[in-house]
């Protein structure tokens, strides 16, 4: 009984995990779209040029 609760435990674990790290995948390239964008799509200064992409 004990090997038969830790196999489906170790099962529910790892599909937690596989689970957990699919939705890290989404949010990364959700991430990355909006970053690209933001980079592609920066305003210009008063000088015509490009400013700086990034806020720091």
């Amino acid at each position: 009984m004990v090997p038969l609760l830790l196999v489906l435990l170790l099962a529910l674990l790892l599909f937690g995990a596989g689970f957990a790290l699919k939705a890290l995948w989404i949010v990364a390239v959700v991430v990355l779209a909006f970053w690209l964008l933001g980079f592609l799509m920066r305003s210009t200064s008063a000088a015509g040029g490009r400013g700086r992409w990034y806020r720091w």
